[in-house]
């Protein structure tokens, strides 16, 4: 069967005013004003992964926002790790507690905060998935690049492996992370190499194993774990597990040297919304290019994103490119090309003791 593993665990930095430590940007409505970024990551695998065999890894404040938000999703299905430690480990954890669940598990290893807007292709892309991974890959999916992006990872697709349901399938040659400018430009030139999704599916079993072989020290401390699940002995099984764990990517601690990876390349509609910037891209505009979210009047504005989450009126009048996010005890105004490095501006707020508005 096919389960879905999203991790949840991030703190949005890059989409602050909104995205704080005590609601993240996956708990957030920004593609949707009816629905979080995890709401719609649930939706969207429905009917094809049912409730059911959807589980989640997040810290516990995260998972009690989720559980309101979608209610019909089994409390028994968060795995809550006790502290962060990047995706690997929070992908291992998962992974576990799915193959204590169904030692036959095939799991999608998703995420909270992606913008997909072809999601009948989404879907068909991980039917396809599952059918390669029974074959023993670990699959990901490749995103056409649009641009030469240098904050994104890279996949380098080698030969055809199989064409199914008019998907192709390659044998993925290597993994590069965020190459400089350059590298970039002659990746997308390229036509071989596309965009690391951050999305894998793989057999249980062989995820784990992958682990055995890659990260032991760990490895030992999650067989540890496994038969302690449901039981008093969890609690400090998992202590000594997250004390081992290494701090890394699930791309660093295994993708990278992974030995049969198989990549789908795709067009989906893909974003990470990882900055204002990215997220004005993927939202409807008006006939100059503003995208406008609450009680906002504007005059001779052009490509900006403008919201207004502060209970009162937000006026802007000849402006261009920029982001304006207005919350009841903070402002955001910055200009769009500059809307990825809110995550310095996080850090200074942070040494400078205002913890209050982080």
């Amino acid at each position: 069967m096919l389960y879905a593993l999203i991790m949840a665990g991030g703190s949005g930095t890059r989409l602050w005013p909104l995205s704080r430590r005590h609601t993240p940007k996956q708990t957030l409505p920004l593609t949707d004003l009816r629905r979080s970024m995890f709401h719609i990551t649930v939706e969207r695998l429905q009917p094809l992964i049912p409730l059911e065999r959807v589980w989640v890894v997040t810290n516990a404040e995260t998972a009690a926002l989720f559980q309101a938000q979608v209610p019909a999703l089994p409390k028994a299905n968060y795995i809550v790790e006790p502290s962060p430690k990047d995706s690997g480990p929070a992908a291992a954890l998962g992974v576990a507690h799915i193959h204590h669940h169904d030692p036959d598990a095939t799991v999608a290893i998703l995420t909270a905060d992606h913008h997909i807007a072809d999601e009948p292709a989404f879907r068909n892309a991980l039917h396809v998935a599952e059918a390669v991974a029974a074959e023993g890959y670990i699959v990901t999916f490749g995103i056409a690049p649009t641009f030469a992006a240098t904050g994104f990872g890279y996949i380098e697709r080698a030969e055809l492996l199989t064409v199914l349901d008019g998907l192709p399938v390659y044998r993925a040659a290597r993994f590069v992370e965020k190459p400089s400018q350059p590298v970039a430009e002659s990746y997308v030139a390229s036509g071989t190499h596309f965009w690391n999704s951050g999305m894998f599916i793989t057999t249980s079993a062989l995820a784990l194993a992958e682990f055995d072989r890659q990260q032991p020290q760990f490895a030992q401390a999650l067989h540890a774990l496994l038969p302690t699940i449901g039981t008093p002995d969890y609690p400090a099984a998992l202590h000594h597990a997250w004390e081992v764990a290494p701090k890394r990517s699930l791309d660093y601690a295994i993708m990278e040297g992974a030995q049969q990876v198989a990549v789908i390349p795709l067009q989906i509609g893909w974003s990470d919304i990882g900055s204002w910037a990215a997220l004005w891209e993927v939202l409807p505009k008006d006939a100059d290019g503003n995208v406008v979210v609450g009680d906002v009047v504007m005059l001779d504005g052009r490509r900006n994103l403008i919201r207004a989450d502060g209970g009162r009126l937000v006026t802007v009048v000849g402006v261009h490119d920029l982001v304006i996010v207005d919350t009841p005890d903070a402002l955001l105004v910055c200009s769009m090309q500059h809307a990825a490095e809110l995550k310095r501006l996080v850090d200074l707020l942070r040494a400078q003791g205002q913890d209050g508005v982080l």
